[in-house]
């Protein structure tokens, strides 16, 4: 019987010293492997294994796609994109001014001279630019740099420069403007022909100044939403074959460069529609194509200006519903010649009195103000083919266009 109850004890201590060795084992295991490792993650746990210390074959796609064509072309663009802010100044007239009586009796007094003629003030203005050349040549728009009496640039890293202005075009918005050095970053102008719809968009800039506070530009990203916009005129500028994208663009963005995945600028952003008096993003930016700033920032750089004094030799004017019904126009729309000058571009060309121009380079004119937005892109010794709609037919125009007299 005594020996029946020793192997009754044996059986019942077995299962209690294996628990015991078992929770020791599991405490041994769990203590720290010397003081000095107490609070790091991965000497206590060797099996989670940062990722950068992983063979790059071994990485997860997923965590290495974190790196990949858009924080390239960020990373290629960031150094190039500038904060710009500038001291402007505009006039206004005084409110007696416009009052011959008032300014009969009060012109000349020193007091109230101030309310009569033209008064200049002074305003401050930001918005972003690119630096275009290792010599500091930086592209940015008029609206943002074109009446500036002082400007500054501030760099990645937030260094500040004095510029000064080499030249603007209103009806583009573009403006030049310059700083010294001969080694800045700079950026590479690509091409806006080949844009494809849909494709990545990254917009950089200095939007809400934010710029001044980080040092360097804040970047959105979206895609190419549509090409060939044409927005018609507002102010003195001229807004056609825009950019379309939804990338955020908002104040203070103007100016900045619009890249592609490659790093190329495809285009400068310069408006937004905003949907109210906001005057934040709300799903639509518009960006100048680069091929035509490339042709603005060489002229600007050459004469400091754009010249736009081209002759047609021809006067027109809007077509209307009567006038569409009485040369059998289907639909009221284009311009009609009215006069032709002698020796002219238009008399070499064989355009005529009574002729309906429907299309120029293959874009409609709907009205006289679309057709004045396309010659203003143009210039002297530029060809221009004219859809003419004459005697109930259409038939094709070259028109050479020359320096006006």
């Amino acid at each position: 019987m005594e020996r029946n109850y020793a192997k009754i004890l044996i059986v019942l201590a077995i299962p209690l010293l294996v628990g015991v060795g078992i929770g020791y084992a599991i405490k041994a295991s769990a203590a720290p492997a010397s003081p000095d490792a107490r609070g790091e993650f991965n000497e206590a746990f060797p099996t989670a294994v940062r990722v950068q210390d992983k063979p790059a074959e071994t990485q997860d796609p997923i965590v290495s796609s974190r790196r990949n064509a858009i924080t390239s072309a960020i990373a290629r663009v960031s150094p190039a994109t500038v904060g710009i802010n500038v001291t402007e100044v505009r006039e206004q007239q005084g409110f007696l001014n416009v009052d011959p009586f008032w300014r009969q009796f009060f012109g000349n007094d020193p007091f109230l001279r101030q309310f009569v003629g033209p008064q200049k003030y002074e305003v401050k203005n930001l918005g972003s630019g690119v630096v275009i050349s290792p010599d500091g040549y930086i592209v940015t728009n008029y609206h943002v740099a074109g009446n500036a009496k002082e400007i500054t640039v501030t760099f990645v890293g937030g260094k500040k420069m004095k510029a000064k202005l080499v030249g603007a075009d209103p009806v583009s918005d573009i403006a030049l403007v310059k700083v010294d050095g001969n080694d800045h970053a700079y950026a590479n102008l690509g091409t806006s022909d080949d844009i494809v719809i849909g494709e990545w968009a990254i917009a950089l800039g200095n939007p809400f100044g934010l710029f001044e506070i980080n040092d360097k530009p804040t970047v959105t990203v979206g895609v190419i939403s549509s090409t060939g916009m044409n927005l018609g005129k507002q102010g003195n500028a001229m807004y056609r074959d825009m950019i379309e994208t939804d990338a955020a663009i908002n104040g203070g963005n103007s100016g900045g460069p619009l890249v592609n995945s490659n790093g190329d600028v495809i285009g400068i952003n310069t408006l937004i529609f905003t949907g109210g008096v906001s005057q934040a993003f709300v799903g639509y930016g518009f960006a100048i194509p680069v091929n035509k700033v490339k042709k603005i920032v060489a002229e600007l750089r050459k004469k400091g200006q754009v010249s736009r004094d081209i002759f047609t030799g021809f006067e027109a004017q809007e077509v209307d519903a009567r006038v569409a019904r009485s040369f059998g126009l289907a639909e009221a729309r284009g311009i009609i010649v009215s006069d032709v000058y002698k020796k002219g571009p238009a008399e070499k060309a064989d355009l005529r009195v009574g002729d309906i121009i429907l299309e120029v380079n293959s874009d409609r004119i709907n009205s006289a103000e679309e057709f004045v937005a396309i010659l203003s892109d143009a210039s002297a010794g530029d060809v221009i083919k004219l859809k003419v709609f004459r005697e109930k037919k259409t038939m094709s125009i070259d028109l050479k266009l020359e320096k006006k007299p």
